[in-house]
């Protein structure tokens, strides 16, 4: 009788441990869905910026006769931008922070070229331009609101396979830290601004 008690206590435990497994596996698998959705989510902003990109492209070489480096740098950039891709199943800390380099080059260069503008009152008249202009604010709106989501989706991930006893099963079941995006160096410096 004791060792039936005994067995029995045994194989509930087990069966226990089972089902936190089995439920460990399958809420990671569902924050893991949530990051590649978010991700999805962050591409396409990207996506939409760099399509817009290179219409606006268009629009200035035809507005007008502009400065051709930096409308060359900003041709570069997009393309250097577009060619650096991410699969969902692999967003760690260093892939993410490549990535996010290309697209802050391609940012730069972008503003550089907004700010060139202003000094063509021409172009700045143009429909298409102004358009442009305005959908401008709202393409980078989007970017920053869908690059916080991503951070807070990996986040939870991230989180829930770094705590114990989590993490025991995290390594085997094959799950990975998440990167994120993070600010560009400097930006915590107001900007210097002097009208000399």
């Amino acid at each position: 009788m004791r060792t039936f008690l005994g067995l029995f206590i045994f194989l509930g435990i087990v069966a226990l441990l089972v089902l936190w497994g089995i439920g460990f596996y399958n809420g990671t698998v569902g924050l893991n869905e949530d990051v590649s959705k978010q991700w999805s989510n962050v591409e396409n902003a990207y996506q939409l910026r760099a399509d817009k990109t290179k219409n606006l492209v268009e629009i200035v070489k035809g507005a007008a006769d502009f400065e051709k480096e930096t409308l060359t740098e900003v041709v570069e950039a997009r393309a250097k931008a577009t060619s650096v891709t991410l699969d969902a199943n692999d967003l760690s800390p260093e892939r993410l922070k490549a990535f996010q380099e290309a697209q802050d080059q391609f940012s730069g260069a972008l503003s550089r070229l907004l700010v060139t503008i202003e000094r063509y009152p021409d172009l700045k008249a143009v429909q298409a331009f102004r358009d442009f202009q305005a959908q401008y604010e709202g393409m980078e709106n989007r970017i920053g609101v869908e690059r916080r989501k991503f951070n807070d989706v990996a986040r939870d991930y991230n989180t829930r396979i770094k705590r114990f006893p989590g993490n025991m099963l995290a390594g085997m079941f094959g799950f990975s830290e998440k990167g994120y995006f993070e600010a560009k160096e400097g930006t915590e410096n107001a900007p210097d601004i002097s009208f000399k």
